[in-house]
């Protein structure tokens, strides 16, 4: 796993520290560990999906459901981000 620069040099998480071993918890079918870890993970999964299905097949309102998606999971980061560091 990479090491989060953030929390080495100032000592504090970013909005992306989780990410990695949400993944690869997801990948080993720990699905409730891997939200637990980093609730974006499973909108990420989501809005690339969406992303690389619509190389292939051209969906008519790709542009707003990417958009919806790639809001929902800002939105999703953010607050799991306020969260954490509140706790």
């Amino acid at each position: 796993m990479l090491p989060c620069l953030n929390k080495k040099l100032f000592g504090v998480d970013c909005m992306g520290c989780g990410m990695q071993r949400a993944a690869l918890l997801v990948f080993k079918g720990e699905f409730v560990e891997a939200f637990y870890m980093y609730p974006a993970i499973y909108t990420l999964i989501l809005l690339f999906g969406f992303i690389v299905l619509n190389i292939f097949f051209k969906f008519k309102h790709s542009n707003k459901v990417i958009a919806a998606l790639a809001i929902l999971t800002v939105l999703t980061i953010i607050t799991s981000y306020i969260i954490k560091i509140i706790n």
